[in-house]
């Protein structure tokens, strides 16, 4: 199996982009939404998860068809 090392560097680094572009924007907001999310139980901390893994999946899937 050959790996595409440039897709998978390209992936990591809009990985990067999107999970850095909250803290660039909404800089003064995050610290109060990550104490909120501190206090969430984690069955719903691992719902929010799932949901954002199934998302990006679909849109995997969208983008490839």
């Amino acid at each position: 199996m050959h790996i595409d090392w440039t897709h998978v560097l390209t992936a990591l680094g809009l990985a990067f982009i999107f999970e850095g572009l909250p803290y660039f924007l909404w800089a003064e907001k995050m610290p109060k939404y990550l104490l909120l999310l501190c206090t969430r139980p984690p069955s719903i901390l691992r719902r929010m998860g799932l949901a954002a893994m199934l998302g990006g999946l679909l849109l995997i899937y969208m983008a490839q068809n």
